[in-house]
């Protein structure tokens, strides 16, 4: 797969061409971004401006009904027009919850309360699956409570896992249950729970993730460059550790000769059969045909400016 950056491109038609030459290669490839709102929106000349989550979050206090409409209408928008550029699917929604703590989560996070999280997520992935594609939930199992950016340093979450488990899991659990496509843990570290960052621990994805969520989509690391990644050695430790503990696809965002040597460390590693499958099945979900019309997709940046959301 790909993860396409603003550094990537000039301008949407360049864009447009980039996409079309790595299909021209790979035509089944699968072809990411981050395109959450707010600060992360890596494509933005000629594309819809999406509002921060946590304004959604606001207008659902003021208007609940409103919100849910809001929190739809950005989904089809969004993925609506990154599927018009051949960009499959985006790393969104974001299910962490808003303590007030983490200075890089609070404007990404829809609601302090996991109960509207879920709610406000599930609108926006009926959203993203009416334009054609699929919804990765983020950061497993929550990222809101730690303090520290994970680009940059390892965040902790000195909590249990009861409390974890009433608080944070409530929105990956209602979304698991909704048939949410794909997940990408966190690069925090939990200590009462095991002694590696999620991302890296078999106690998250495997026995919390798969066996006790019952979760059956994809598992994307992220990005493997970053500072809470460090710890557990060099690239291709890292990567190693990641799809062991289950990761099926592991990010390697910053670094092409980076990804390119670490493609050649792993080339003579054993595939795994079930990854495999996941994988086929989430591209066929990422690649099908939007089940909206242009109409309605001008229908909803209509409505987004009318309720003053854009």
């Amino acid at each position: 797969g790909v993860i396409l950056f603003s550094r990537n491109f000039q301008g949407k038609a360049q864009l447009k061409d980039c996409v079309s030459a790595i299909r021209s290669h790979r035509p089944e490839i699968l072809v990411a971004v981050d395109h959450e709102g707010g600060r992360v929106q890596r494509f933005r000349e000629g594309m819809t401006a999406i509002p921060p989550m946590n304004r959604i979050g606001r207008i659902y206090d003021q208007n609940p009904d409103r919100g849910l409409l809001v929190a739809e209408s950005l989904g089809r928008v969004m993925l609506w027009e990154l599927k018009r550029l051949g960009v499959d699917f985006s790393f969104a929604p974001v299910l962490d919850l808003e303590y007030g703590r983490s200075s890089v989560m609070h404007s990404r996070c829809l609601h302090h309360d996991p109960e509207i999280v879920a709610q406000l997520a599930a609108a926006i992935c009926r959203g993203i699956r009416l334009a054609g594609s699929v919804a990765v939930g983020k950061h497993f199992p929550g990222h809101g409570y730690a303090e520290a950016d994970s680009h940059i340093a390892l965040p902790r979450d000195e909590r249990g896992l009861e409390e974890i488990n009433q608080c944070d899991l409530v929105s990956f659990t209602k979304m698991i249950g909704q048939g949410l496509e794909g997940v990408m843990p966190s690069h925090v570290l939990y200590p009462q729970i095991d002694d590696y960052p999620a991302g890296f621990s078999k106690v998250w994805l495997q026995r919390e993730l798969r066996q006790r969520l019952r979760f059956k989509g994809v598992i994307f690391s992220d990005d493997l460059t970053m500072g809470g990644a460090l710890v557990v050695g060099d690239l291709l430790q890292r990567a190693r550790r990641a799809l062991s503990a289950g990761c099926d696809m592991v990010l390697v965002c910053n670094n092409y000769y980076s990804a390119k040597n670490l493609v050649d460390g792993l080339k003579d590693d054993a595939l795994n059969a079930s990854s495999l499958e996941r994988i086929e099945k989430f591209r066929q979900q990422a690649q099908r045909d939007p089940q909206m019309t242009v109409n309605e997709y001008e229908r909803s940046l209509e409505d987004l400016n009318h309720w003053g959301v854009l």
